[in-house]
């Protein structure tokens, strides 16, 4: 195949920018809306184009542009943000796939809309901060298998979400979306609803299978809505995020069999909050909550199905089967707690081996029992121990002590090495990363080792356009 590339060397294909293109790599630059739309019309598999730093306003249309999965069409800002896109629209995509859009700063004042007619689209090392306008939402993604990375939203004080993800129709959800590695901070819209940093899908399409993976990705000030990550579908998996500061949470508010792995929620106002159904709630670090740290929720639906009433499925499905396991939870107002104010209850839920550490509030406030198993918990502190069942925990000091992180570890001889009530075949590693070895788990999301961890909380460094 004769392979065109516009500006650039053949070498850099489908790798991420860097601070900036060496000048033996980039070729002659694209500078202006006129070339740009010119070198993306002419565009095939294996095309970088790249576009000098500077000021450009849109549309730039993508229509009907296919790379391949090993040779995909690349368009890239000179260095990391030295691209500032304005106008109504920026790129406006169509029919394509296996494109990449990197390092530009959006400055637009519609949303970037990545429809569900496109494929595999990657948006990485952008910097995302729009018009700051009611209602706006950010970015929408409905194009299965897209990629969401190394990205930086912040700045929105008003209604609207930074980061969508939908899919075609009414109840579809784009499938296999990966969100990971991004920055997103300083949303300050004072409402109580609908300033998600993150919404993975509505409520109309809560029953469709996602499969979206969301990992890695940083949250400060995320003070636009009570929910950080709102999961609104199914079959997801959210792991190793980082919530600090925030009013924001993780809730999975519609949808079901979405696993909640490794993320820290640290010094916010808002924990883990669960309905719906065959969740798993594991490997959870939860410290100085002012609230909950971790809600398992009641219903005023028992389960949403095809083509319920819109009110039926825009209500609260209580929990089933929902398992909450191997967590940490620290200092928070409440440890795992239920709600009273609907009046279905959880079924088949199981609550067990978590460590709940606390001075003061109620380590456990469960209106509904009947449908929760207890087993293997450690509580420790001042911290009342509330309507815990007596036989589903014991009270031991967890011998904690923090590492160069301040995340709260195991220390040599702690009652909960190897003490977990159950054996947990779907859950191979800990918080840090390490195995889960020994004839039993250790109670909650640190599995004793001397080794250094693999993951611990993320810092600004971890994420955004200039991550590795």
């Amino acid at each position: 195949m004769h392979r065109r590339t516009f500006l650039a060397a053949t070498g850099l294909v489908g790798i991420g920018v860097t601070a900036a293109v060496p000048a033996q790599a980039r070729g002659k630059l694209v500078r202006s809306v006129d070339e740009l739309r010119a070198a993306i019309a002419r565009a095939v598999p294996g095309t970088v184009i790249t576009v000098a730093n500077g000021t450009y306003e849109g549309p730039i249309p993508v229509t009907g542009k296919r790379g391949t999965r090993d040779e995909p069409i690349v368009v890239r800002a000179e260095s990391v943000g030295g691209v500032v896109l304005t106008g109504e629209q920026s790129f406006v995509l169509s029919r394509s796939s296996d494109v990449t859009i990197s390092g530009f700063a959006f400055r637009q004042r519609t949303t970037l809309d990545v429809p569900p007619d496109c494929r595999r689209i990657r948006l990485t090392r952008n910097d995302f901060q729009l018009a700051d306008l009611e209602g706006l939402h950010w970015v929408m993604v409905r194009a299965d298998y897209s990629t969401i990375d190394r990205n930086e939203f912040h700045g929105k004080s008003t209604l609207g979400i930074y980061l969508g993800i939908e899919g075609p129709g009414t109840d579809g959800m784009a499938r296999g979306v990966h969100i990971t590695r991004n920055y997103f901070r300083d949303h300050t819209f004072p409402g109580d609803n609908g300033g998600e940093p993150i919404r993975l899908g509505v409520s109309p399409r809560a029953l469709s299978t996602a499969g979206a993976v969301v990992e890695f990705n940083l949250f400060e000030r995320a003070n636009g809505d009570p929910e950080a990550i709102s999961v609104k579908s199914s079959g997801n998996t959210i792991r190793h995020n980082t919530i600090r500061d925030s009013l924001g949470g993780i809730v999975l508010r519609h949808g079901n069999a979405t696993r909640i792995e490794g993320n820290y929620l640290l010094s916010g106002e808002n924990g883990i909050r669960i309905y719906g159904n065959d969740h798993l709630i594991v490997n959870n670090y939860v410290e100085r909550i002012s609230g909950a740290g971790v809600v398992l929720g009641s219903g005023n639906v028992r389960d949403h199905y095809p083509g319920e009433p819109a009110d039926s499925r825009r209500g609260n499905d209580a929990p089933d089967r929902v398992r909450i396991a191997l967590n940490t939870v620290l200092d928070c107002e409440s440890g795992v707690v239920g709600e009273s104010h609907r009046t279905l209850p959880p079924v088949g839920c199981a609550v067990t081996d978590n460590l709940l550490v606390a001075d003061s509030g109620q380590l456990v406030n469960m209106p509904f029992q009947d449908g929760i198993t207890w087993s293997g918990n450690i509580h420790w502190g001042q911290g009342a121990d509330g309507n815990a069942p007596a036989a589903g925990f014991t009270r031991a000091d967890p011998r904690l002590a923090p590492g160069p992180d301040g995340v709260r570890r195991l220390t040599a001889g702690s009652p909960a090495i190897n003490a977990a009530s159950r054996s947990y075949p779907d859950v191979a590693r800990d918080l840090d990363g390490d195995h889960r070895t020994g004839r039993a788990a250790d109670v909650g999301a640190d599995e004793y080792s001397a080794r250094r961890p693999t993951y611990r909380p993320l810092t600004s460094t971890d994420v955004g356009p200039h991550a590795r």
